[in-house]
């Protein structure tokens, strides 16, 4: 059993930054791929991007490529999601989750999510 809990989420406006956070519990995080996700009001849930266990292959949708940055701290059990020149566009809810594969995109574990907002 995993438990995720994200915090970082806030109020900022186009062009600034974020860095979302997701805590894990458990003994086994780095046997876990992360991913994290989002979604828009009236909007599908939808992959932002993907971390290895061991934090060597990353993934990124086309939307956040050269913006968005994921990374891992296996000894803090932490993932995290570094948001730079952030667009209103990128205004959701915020989800990680874990997985057992990194191909496999069968998440079993998730976060209650972080509101971040982007205001014009």
């Amino acid at each position: 059993q995993v438990q995720l809990v994200e915090s970082g989420g806030g109020l900022v406006q186009a062009g600034g930054s974020l860095r979302l956070s997701c805590a894990a519990s458990g003994r086994t995080f780095s046997s876990y791929a992360m991913g994290w996700f989002r979604q828009a009001p009236g909007k599908d849930r939808l992959s932002v991007a993907t971390i290895s266990g061991n934090g060597g292959r990353t993934r990124y949708a086309d939307s956040v490529k050269g913006r968005f940055t994921i990374s891992r701290d296996n000894a803090k059990n932490t993932v995290y999601l570094q948001m730079n020149n952030l667009k209103p566009e990128d205004t959701a809810v915020y989800y990680c989750a874990a997985a057992s594969s990194y191909w496999s995109g069968a998440y079993a574990y998730w976060g209650q999510g972080t509101q971040v907002t982007v205001s014009s």
